[in-house]
């Protein structure tokens, strides 16, 4: 028979919020995933649009102006639209993740692998004072006795 204790309600209250951050996590995995980006390069010579990864989903000539091109200047000018498609679904993605994380989280840094989530992160984890008590009598995560 289990006899309530006193953490019983704190458990359930952390499941709960667990539960609610996994389908959070979910939602905005679906988010970013829709996320594209379409441009339109120098005299409408060539439109891209890219995924949520940066992948070249679609390359279109939506003018005969890319006839007129030297192919010297036609595959600067794609590499340049596909870069800025890119940068394009990086800030779309670093928007979306910018409404869920903590306020000063260098959002674009970390997609792009230059920030160190460590910074913002505290040495310690925050957590209720009887979590800190519990750990202070000799807690150290482990199930075992």
């Amino acid at each position: 028979m289990h006899v309530p204790g006193q953490y019983d309600q704190q458990i359930e209250d952390l499941l709960a919020q667990y539960n609610r951050q996994r389908e959070s996590a979910a939602g905005i995995r679906r988010r970013i995933n829709a996320t594209t980006a379409t441009v339109t390069g120098p005299r409408q010579a060539v439109k891209v649009t890219v995924g949520a990864q940066g992948e070249v989903t679609a390359i279109e000539f939506p003018t005969g102006a890319y006839r007129r091109m030297p192919p010297k200047e036609l595959a600067d000018v794609l590499l340049a639209t596909i870069e800025q498609a890119r940068s394009e679904v990086l800030q779309s993605t670093a928007s979306i993740l910018a409404d869920e994380l903590p306020a000063g989280w260098d959002v674009l840094g970390l997609l792009q692998g230059k920030a160190d989530p460590a910074t913002v992160l505290p040495e310690e984890p925050v957590m209720p004072q009887n979590a800190h008590d519990a750990i202070d009598r000799g807690f150290r995560g482990n199930s075992h006795g």
